[in-house]
C-alpha cells in the first residue's frame, strides 16, 4: 500500500484500526511513534546494485489506555513528515513490537488497516541457478486427458 492510499483511506474513517496477520487488533491506544523515509542501497546475489525507498510507520503501545489517535491527526502527522522529510509516494512498511520488532506490509479492507506478512526473496533467480518453479499437475487429470479407447488407434 502506498502513502497516497493511506491518506485517501484516512479521509473516510472515523477511527483507526490496525489488524495483525493473525486477526488480532493492535490495541486501540497505540501510538504512531515514527514516520520515516528509509532508503536502502544493496547488491543482490547476482551482482546487481539496487535501490529501494519505503515509508516507515512505527506503531507502539504504552500504558496510557485513554490515548486514541484519530484519522485527522495521523493525516496531519503524515503531511508534516512528507514536507519535512521530502517523503515520496512510496510503499509503506510498518514496524510493530511483538516478541521482537516485526516488519509488515500494509493493506486496507475498507475498515481496518491490515498488517501483512512480508517474505524474503531472491531478486536474481536467473543469475543464481535457481530453477523456475515447475507447474504442479495432478496425475489423475493428466491420465484423464490422455486416455486411449479401444479401437482409437492410440495404443
Amino acid at each position: 500500500m502506498k502513502l497516497s492510499e493511506v491518506k485517501s483511506a484516512l479521509q473516510s474513517l472515523e477511527t483507526i484500526a490496525f489488524q495483525l496477520p493473525n486477526g488480532d487488533l493492535v490495541p486501540s491506544h497505540f501510538h504512531v511513534t515514527e514516520i520515516g523515509k528509509i532508503s536502502k542501497t544493496f547488491i543482490d546475489c547476482g551482482g546487481t546494485v539496487r535501490h529501494e525507498n519505503i515509508v516507515n510507520f512505527q506503531l507502539w503501545n504504552a500504558n496510557d489506555y485513554d490515548h486514541r489517535l484519530h484519522p485527522e491527526k495521523l493525516l496531519h502527522i503524515i503531511e508534516l513528515s512528507e514536507n519535512t522529510l521530502n517523503i515520496e509516494d512510496a510503499e509503506i512498511e510498518v514496524e510493530y513490537q511483538g516478541d521482537t520488532i516485526g516488519k509488515f506490509g500494509l493493506d486496507f479492507d475498507g475498515t481496518s488497516f491490515l498488517l501483512t506478512n512480508k517474505q524474503t526473496d531472491c531478486l536474481a533467480k536467473d543469475n543464481c541457478g535457481i530453477p523456475a518453479e515447475k507447474p504442479k499437475v495432478k496425475l489423475s487429470e493428466l491420465q484423464a486427458a490422455n486416455t486411449c479407447v479401444p479401437g482409437s488407434g492410440c495404443c
